[in-house]
């Protein structure tokens, strides 16, 4: 599933597209996706892992799930779920979720809450964080209401940096490591974006998908933990697991 990085490229990507009109519409969505037909697009967002076109009056919105993916001026070999064509070239989705929203972005997205945005508000995460104490770490770095665009990879990575047990509980890390991993899901998330423009994302993985660790040179767990037993790496012997 794409993260936070990923889809704030994607928007960078199709930028070139802001202002122009859509000339024809097609994909085998069953959402409304004809009223972008004549339209001519106002902007484009993200939020978290959440494409925004924005047309006047509403906005589709584009969640890639496990498998989507996205090509700009080219197709693949399969039908499209969504693709946007212009007189400069073409916006094609596949394999996503595409939903058309009626109300105001402001009144249905919390800007402060995504970690790529420039409204990001650290002392707000903290106070949310600090209102589920029961929650384990592993989850909450998940939790698109805490972390919008935090994903599998930015979890591992950012409880490796910090040096902290995926099964921690909030209610159990000390002040100071709970400030620690504030920063760091917005600090890793733009090393994560910077990596990926430059195809080099997988060569600073630390300890996702690795079998050892970097630190310790001993085996890493990999476990499926958490809410929704999302695969999980980590190390036993630097990675402190903090009780209350």
């Amino acid at each position: 599933m794409p993260e936070g990085p990923s889809i704030v490229i994607l928007k960078e990507l199709a930028d070139a597209f802001k202002g122009r009109r859509v000339t024809k519409v097609s994909g085998n969505s069953k959402a409304e996706i004809q009223r972008a037909q004549g339209k001519r697009v106002t902007d484009f967002k993200s939020w978290g892992k959440h494409f925004l076109i924005c047309f006047p009056g509403f906005t589709i919105k584009i969640h890639l799930m496990l498998f989507g993916s996205y090509r700009i001026n080219e197709a693949r070999d399969v039908p499209p779920r969504l693709s946007l064509k212009f007189r400069t070239g073409v916006l094609n989705f596949y394999a996503c979720s595409v939903k058309i929203l009626e109300e105001d972005l402001d009144a249905i997205y919390d800007w402060t809450a995504d970690v790529m945005s420039e409204q990001w508000d650290a002392n707000a995460a903290k106070v949310k964080l600090l209102e589920r104490p029961r929650q384990l770490i592993c989850d909450a770095l998940l939790d698109q209401d805490l972390f919008a665009g935090s994903g599998n990879i930015i979890k591992n990575e950012v409880l490796f940096r910090i040096r902290v047990h995926p099964k921690t509980e909030i209610g159990a890390l000390p002040p100071r490591k709970l400030g620690q991993l504030v920063k760091e899901v917005r600090n890793y998330s733009f090393d994560f974006l910077k990596w990926k423009k430059a195809y080099l994302l997988r060569k600073h993985w630390q300890v996702h998908t690795k079998a050892y660790c970097s630190r310790c040179n001993v085996q890493l767990v990999k476990e499926y933990l958490g809410r929704h037993q999302r695969r999980t790496y980590y190390c036993r012997r630097c990675q402190v697991w903090y009780y209350r």
